[in-house]
């Protein structure tokens, strides 16, 4: 055995050699090699061996038949597992190679290996039947043949090439011939004349040794009775019948028709037929022959798969006495049809595939196969859809199911692949196989809100911790990268609120809940501090990384009424009063003002004016006045929005000296809060009326005065004082006045054609940004925490009234509020006297009017030592 195994050594590594050489590993073993024996170095020879074949889980995959072999998961070589008997893998095949598949993975790769499994000599010859009896008729003459059944050796080459030899016999000997399918015919030929009555029986023994070195042999009793009579055997048309038939041939389709013929007469030439043999064995019953007719017809399904091509041995018998016999053979060879679908196997299966995997990533390794042969076993196959995934081709029968075009889970989560075989027959046949790719999901979604903006509306006032909002975002990924967190943007402007005295962080007014995304007030809010809240929102994924996405809050503040109103003090140049709101209410006697009035002055003259402001804003600002006393029908009356006390009716002595007017100031809210003020008017003489207005001018430029034409009321002896005072300078005023006219009367024309030909809109600003306010009868609307006043004179037709709300801010709270925040300038003078006639649709006397009024002014200034000509504090001339 030693010396056997060396040559079979060396034909293995040479064979391993050429097999690396052509690019394919082939590798060859002997039949019956025990387990264990290492057939190749695989991992070596697929260039594995620097990686752990473990760790590269290198494993083979058969296909339809047992290997027999296995990869050792240590040292990665190709061994034997099992008995290899190749005429139970290959049977008469030769040669014998069995095709493996080699998996490795990371990276997943396929080999093909080819396993050539050698024949040994390991089967004798044997004979169909250990004994053969033969009638030979003693008149046989010389050269009779008499076909017998050889041998079979299930091996292949050498080992198969059977020859025979006979016992030696001085009348018979042994004739072989060889077939088409290389192999020996065996007939036993008659050599000298039979002599039954020298010997009845001719026992011969027939041996067959095969071409294996050592040779094994297998022997044959031939018995042959010499019989007496009939001499001539029955003879056929043909020693070999050649027949074609389909696969697909139904039971009892006919075969072949064998005919023989006898010369005897009588019952020595009637011939019965009958099957003595058939090739490959035990396969006699898929035939029936007619004894009398000599038809073949099949009893069975023939299958061009599992056997192409039969032999029968026909036996013609005649009844003569002995009977004499001929033979022939029947080659039936089938022809293919495509009766067999393709069939297709997943050998391997890489999922899921993650949603950002790259085009070309090998999902899944196939094998597809055709029993039929030619066109019938070509198979063609395709992937259905053909997107994303299709087929390359890698082997013959062997595809890859690779990525063609990128992925995304959220618009479909699963494939469900169709590999699509089919065959190259007419009709072609069918076959498909179903693989199920799932995707995982990567983080490539970030949060996304339904709207960009929210815009919420939040009451003044509310409680600490009220829901203001329901924030939510949406993120098609799963688990933890569509799992949404909430909160507050903090830093870059994106989460800070505008309040009075600076900035604010939004996260000091509102929270946001992480999971759920609602939106939380952490403290009340005041619409007086901040109107609109605004903010940054972010929602994060739990990805890795983690993506996010942003939205804008907007929280309007709604106004509450929670303010009442608060009266402001008297600027200087006009006649308004003004107290404490709250304080005013306790009682008619506290912060009690007073203004005079002419007797005799014409209904609707304008005495003073209530200035009032609400911190509130819209109808919560909105402020009416009215008299509350006296509450019967008296000579004053109140405007009610614009806060003006004007006379009802014509002034008469029967008055009295002195009015008390008790004045209350409500906004429009709901409830409605209110203010009062105590208003004394004295009447007295006209010029008096004209020396008190002088005077409260004169006084309202220092800056100790609390009012023009408004002092606190004193007793009777304060105001007779007063008025004795005030007629010692008459005189003096009323030249001035008088000289003022005169000398400007030019300066009045030229104003006069400036107020007809000049623009109709003008706008008298104070200090900070201008804010335009259009007056009407009817009062305007107050504007919150603005620090600038404006009046707008729209064009055309004049308005007998023109009134201008003063903006919305607290009035100071000491002497160090009076030094940070200045006095609102008067925007509107005493409307009495001339000034009453600028009211009025006359333009000379308007003008005149105008002229009045900025000579008082003049003079004032030039008498009154360091002061500089000019308005004081600004102020704003009307006419129609």
């Amino acid at each position: 055995m030693g010396v056997w195994w060396g040559p079979v050594v060396r034909v293995l590594v040479l064979q391993a050699a050429w097999a690396l050489v052509g690019g394919q590993v082939r590798y060859s073993v002997p039949e019956e090699a025990k387990a264990g024996t290492v057939v190749g170095r695989l991992a070596q020879d697929l260039g594995l061996e620097a990686v752990d074949p473990e760790a590269r889980r290198l494993r083979l995959v058969a296909q339809g038949r047992r290997a027999s072999v296995e990869v050792s998961g240590a040292s990665g070589a190709l061994v034997v597992s099992s008995r290899l008997d190749r005429e139970e893998l290959c049977g008469k095949s030769a040669p014998c190679a069995l095709r493996l598949e080699v998996l490795v993975e990371r990276p997943l790769r396929v080999f093909h290996v080819e396993l050539e499994v050698t024949d040994i000599n390991d089967n004798a010859p044997l004979f169909p039947a250990a004994r053969k009896n033969l009638n030979l008729s003693e008149n046989s003459p010389p050269g009779s043949r008499f076909p017998l059944e050889g041998a079979s050796d299930a091996d292949i080459g050498a080992n198969a090439q059977l020859s025979y030899t006979l016992s030696p016999s001085e009348h018979f000997n042994l004739d072989l011939q060889r077939s088409e399918e290389y192999r020996e015919s065996m007939v036993l030929v008659l050599a000298k004349p039979l002599d039954r009555e020298a010997v009845a029986v001719h026992r011969l023994v027939v041996t067959a040794s095969d071409g294996g070195r050592p040779p094994l042999t297998g022997t044959m009793e031939v018995v042959i009775s010499v019989l007496d009579a009939n001499d001539n055997a029955p003879q056929f048309d043909q020693s070999v019948y050649k027949v074609q038939l389909p696969e697909s041939a139904g039971e009892g389709s006919l075969v072949a028709r064998v005919n023989a013929t006898d010369p005897d007469v009588g019952s020595n030439a009637d011939v019965m037929f009958s099957a003595s043999n058939i090739f490959p064995p035990g396969r006699l019953n898929l035939f029936s022959l007619n004894p009398r007719t000599g038809e073949i017809r099949l009893t069975g399904a023939l299958d061009y798969e599992d056997v192409r091509s039969y032999e029968i041995q026909i036996e013609a018998t005649d009844e003569g006495t002995p009977p004499l016999s001929g033979h022939c053979r029947v080659v039936l060879e089938l022809l293919d049809v495509n009766d067999n679908a393709p069939e297709v196997w997943v050998t391997s299966l890489s999922v899921p595939v993650p949603e950002d995997a790259a085009v070309g990533t090998v999902v899944a390794l196939l094998s597809v196969s055709d029993r039929d042969s030619g066109a019938n076993g070509r198979v063609r196959c395709a992937a259905w859809p053909p997107s994303p995934f299709g087929l390359v081709a890698t082997f013959a029968g062997s595809y890859s199911l690779v990525l063609r075009e990128s992925l995304d889970r959220e618009r479909v989560a699963e494939y469900e692949v169709e590999v699509r075989a089919e065959d190259g027959g007419a009709p072609p046949l069918r076959a498909s196989r179903a693989v199920r790719v799932p995707v995982s999901d990567v983080n490539d979604n970030a949060p996304a809100f339904a709207q960009a903006v929210y815009t919420v509306l939040a009451r003044e006032n509310n409680a600490a911790g009220a829901e203001l909002a329901r924030l939510w975002a949406r993120d098609p990924d799963e688990a933890g990268n569509g799992r949404v967190s909430y909160s507050v943007a903090e830093g870059g402007g994106g989460g800070a609120a505008a309040v009075v005295g600076g900035w604010r962080p939004a996260s000091s007014y509102v929270s946001v809940d992480a999971e759920s995304g609602r939106l939380w007030a952490l403290q009340p809010l005041d619409y007086e501090e901040v109107q609109v809240l605004q903010f940054e929102v972010r929602a994060v994924d739990a990805g890795e990384p983690p993506l996010c996405g942003n939205a804008t809050v907007q929280v309007f503040v709604v106004d509450e009424n929670d303010n009442a109103p608060a009266l402001l003090p008297a600027a200087g140049g006009g006649p308004w009063a003004g107290a404490s709101g709250e304080a005013a209410a306790s009682g008619p006697g506290s912060g009690a003002l007073w203004a005079w009035a002419a007797w005799g002055a014409p209904a609707g003259q304008v005495v003073a004016k209530i200035r009032a402001v609400d911190a509130d804003s819209g109808y919560n600002a909105w402020l009416r006045y009215e008299l509350w006393e006296p509450r019967e029908k008296g000579p004053f009356r109140v405007g009610l929005y614009s806060g003006e006390v004007s006379t009802a009716r014509a002034l008469e002595e029967a008055d009295g000296p002195r009015q008390r007017l008790v004045i209350v100031v409500r906004d429009h809210g709901e409830p409605a809060r209110s203010a009062t003020a105590t208003l004394s008017v004295s009447l007295v003489e006209g010029a008096e009326a004209a020396l008190a207005a002088a005077g409260s001018s004169s006084s309202s430029s220092s800056p100790s005065s609390s009012g023009a034409g408004l002092r606190p009321a004193a007793g009777a002896e304060g105001g007779a004082a007063a008025a004795a005072a005030a007629a010692a300078t008459t005189n003096v005023w009323l030249v001035v006045a008088i000289c003022a006219v005169s000398s400007l009367f030019l300066l009045a024309v030229v104003l006069y054609g400036a107020s007809r030909w000049a623009p109709r809109a003008a706008v008298l600003s104070g200090p900070g940004p201008a804010t335009l306010v259009c007056a009407s009868e009817v009062g305007s609307w107050s504007y919150s925490q603005r620090q600038s006043r404006s009046l707008c004179v729209a064009d055309g037709a004049g308005k007998s009234d023109l009134m201008v709300f003063s903006p919305n801010f607290p009035p100071p709270a000491g002497p160090a509020a009076k030094e940070t925040q200045p006095e609102p300038p008067a925007l509107l003078d005493t409307v009495s006297g001339p000034a009453f006639l600028a009211s009025r649709p006359f333009p000379l006397f308007a003008s005149l009017a105008r002229v009045a009024v900025l000579a008082r002014r003049l003079g004032r200034r030039w008498w009154e030592p360091g002061s500089a000509p000019g308005p004081a504090g600004g102020g704003c001339w009307s006419g129609a």
